[in-house]
C-alpha cells in the first residue's frame, strides 16, 4: 500500500494501547485520531501514540474528515451505537468483539454498512494471528482426519469489582460474552454449527456469568466441550481430536504461536509461528487492505460468519438463563 489508511480510536482502555502500538508496526496505517470522554486522557494517548489529533468526546472524532477507519473499542454495552454512529458518518468500522450484544444488533450493522458500501468487520484478532491460518490449514489438508472432538479453555481470575465491564450486567459483561467468545469462535471455525447445545453457568453476584461450561453436538457425531471462567485460572488451551490424530493449540489458543500435531502411527510435528507486535498487526493490515481495495468485508472473516457466532452466543446465553 503506497498511501496510508487513517484509523481513529474509540475508547482509550487497555485493548486500545497494544492496537495503537501495532498500528505504528503497520507500514500502511496511520494513527489519524483518537477519543475518550476525557480530553486529557486523550492528549496523553495522542503523545503516545504520534496521534494526529485527540478528542474529549466520540462525536468530534466521528466528524473527523481525515478519519477513514474507526475501531471501536468501548465496553460491550457500547459497540452497537458507537458502530452505527460511525457508519452514518461514512466511516468504516472495526468494532472490537463482540460487535452487538444479540444477533439482531449484529444484522442490523452489516445491514447499514451495505446499504451505504461501507466496510465493517467484528474484530476477532484471533482469525489473522499466522499460527490460526497454520492451524486452518491443517485442518483443511484433514491431516488428523475426521473431528471426533473438541476442547478448548478460556479462564482467568480478575479481581471482583461489580462496576467494571466484565462484571457489570449494564456494560455487557460476564465471561461468556468476554473469553468464552474465543472457544465458542474455534469451535465455529473447525466444525461449523452445531445441531445442539447445552450449557450451564455459574453467576457472580453482580447478575453476569462468571463460570460457563459448553457441551455441542454436530450433525456427524463430533462432540465439543467448551468453558470460559473469571473465577478460575484455566490453561487456555484447545485440542482438536480426529479419527488420524488430533493438534494442540498451545496457550493463549487465541493467538497462539505453537501448535503440536500429533498422528496415530506415532509422528509428531511443531510448528512455531510467531506474531508480530502485539498480535494486532495483522488484522490491522487486512483490514486496511480491504478498505484499501473497496471491499465492504474481509474474505475470511465475512459477515455471515460474525452473524453465526452471535446466533450461537444467544443460543448458550439462552441455555445459562433458562
Amino acid at each position: 500500500m503506497t498511501k496510508k489508511v487513517h484509523w481513529g480510536i474509540l475508547g482509550l482502555g487497555k485493548i486500545a494501547h497494544k492496537f495503537a502500538h501495532d498500528i505504528l508496526r503497520s507500514e500502511g496505517s496511520h494513527l489519524q485520531a483518537v477519543a475518550s470522554r476525557s480530553l486529557e486522557k486523550a492528549e496523553g494517548f495522542k503523545a503516545n501514540y504520534q496521534a494526529q489529533s485527540a478528542y474529549g468526546s466520540y462525536q468530534e472524532l466521528l466528524q473527523d474528515e481525515k478519519v477513514d477507519i474507526v475501531y471501536i473499542a468501548l465496553p460491550h454495552s457500547h459497540h452497537y451505537e458507537f458502530s452505527m454512529l460511525a457508519l452514518q458518518h461514512n466511516k468504516a468500522v472495526l468494532c472490537e468483539k463482540p460487535m452487538g450484544l444479540n444477533p439482531q444488533e449484529v444484522e442490523t450493522l452489516q445491514k447499514e454498512a451495505r446499504a451505504r458500501n461501507l466496510f465493517i468487520m467484528e474484530g476477532i484478532w484471533t482469525r489473522f494471528i499466522p499460527a490460526t491460518q497454520k492451524l486452518m490449514s491443517l485442518l483443511a489438508d484433514e491431516l488428523i482426519g475426521n473431528i471426533i472432538s473438541l476442547k478448548a479453555d478460556f479462564g482467568f481470575k480478575p479481581d471482583y469489582i461489580p462496576s467494571s465491564r466484565l462484571f457489570d450486567p449494564a456494560l455487557g459483561g460476564g465471561s461468556l460474552y468476554d473469553v468464552g467468545f474465543y472457544p465458542l469462535y474455534l469451535s465455529l471455525l473447525a466444525l461449523g454449527e452445531p445441531e445442539k447445545i447445552k450449557a450451564f453457568a455459574r453467576y457472580s453476584d453482580s447478575g453476569v456469568d462468571s463460570h460457563c461450561q459448553m457441551l455441542l453436538q454436530f450433525r456427524d457425531g463430533a462432540l465439543v466441550q467448551l468453558e470460559s471462567s473469571f473465577e478460575v485460572q484455566t490453561p487456555t488451551e484447545a485440542h482438536i481430536y480426529g479419527t488420524k490424530g488430533s493438534i494442540r493449540v498451545h496457550s493463549r489458543f487465541h493467538h497462539p504461536e505453537k501448535i503440536t500435531l500429533s498422528l496415530s502411527d506415532g509422528k509428531k510435528e511443531e510448528f512455531e509461528i510467531k506474531y508480530r507486535g502485539n498480535g494486532y498487526v495483522h488484522e490491522i493490515e487486512a483490514v486496511s487492505q480491504n478498505f484499501m481495495d473497496g471491499k465492504t468485508e474481509n474474505e475470511v472473516l465475512p459477515h455471515r460468519e460474525s452473524l453465526q457466532l452471535a446466533q450461537l452466543l444467544a443460543r448458550v446465553k439462552n441455555e445459562i438463563n433458562n
